[in-house]
């Protein structure tokens, strides 16, 4: 059996307008982690939450259930701005491996910031690329979608990256979490949690934002899947 589901709501799916409201329904949940993404409209074409944002999150979280927080980091030379997404309260940082030089050395700032490290792969990145980072990578994410946009649809060739990362991770006797980023519906997330012993999964307008129920009988569903 996989580890407890990691529930990971995304930030971008919320209104500006009350998002801080929205923030406080969410936090009363059984959810896990924040998913806040970063993008700068050059690595993706498209601009999501600001660092103003993440530290709305921080303060809210810490206000209440304390809950952990990540960084999608969609954007050029990350290592730039490590520093200050650690001050403004992500607990994990995500960094693509195409978007740095030396993306090792990134990995190693943020452990020295005191935060988990996490690695992306994009739809077109193998895992085979990125296996002498996985002893130093807490958390990775695979993108099922291209990224940049949500609600997009999960692509199946996609899902034998999953089965590696957590082959892989068995075999190496690693302890990365595996957490899924786009196209989680009930029935990827069914296929991947039980068949495929992935744990995480980013929430987004398939089974968590837009829904008739509420945000907490949305988690407390999800977990039954």
């Amino acid at each position: 059996m996989p580890q407890k589901m990691l529930l990971c709501p995304s930030v971008f799916n919320l209104p500006l307008d009350n998002i801080r409201s929205e923030l406080e329904k969410l936090d009363q949940t059984d959810m896990d982690i924040y998913h806040v993404d970063i993008m700068d409209g050059t690595f993706v074409n498209n601009f999501a939450c600001s660092i103003q944002e993440l530290e709305l999150v921080r303060r809210v979280t810490d206000q209440g259930s304390h809950k952990l927080v990540d960084c999608h980091m969609m954007v050029m030379n990350p290592h730039r701005y490590i520093e200050r997404v650690a001050q403004a309260g992500a607990d994990i940082i995500y960094v693509h491996p195409e978007s740095e030089l030396i993306v090792s050395a990134t990995l190693d700032l943020i452990r020295q910031q005191g935060k988990k490290t996490g690695l992306v792969l994009n739809p077109n990145t193998s895992l085979e690329s990125v296996k002498d980072l996985l002893p130093i990578t807490d958390y990775l994410m695979i993108m099922s979608v291209n990224p940049g946009f949500a609600g997009r649809d999960f692509m199946l060739y996609t899902k034998d990256k999953f089965i590696q990362a957590n082959e892989y991770r068995i075999q190496r006797g690693l302890s990365y979490h595996i957490v899924l980023d786009g196209g989680a519906t009930r029935e990827v997330i069914h296929d991947l949690y039980h068949n495929c012993g992935i744990e995480g999964f980013v929430l987004g307008k398939q089974e968590l934002f837009f829904q008739q129920d509420d945000y907490n009988t949305c988690i407390n569903r999800i977990r039954t899947f």
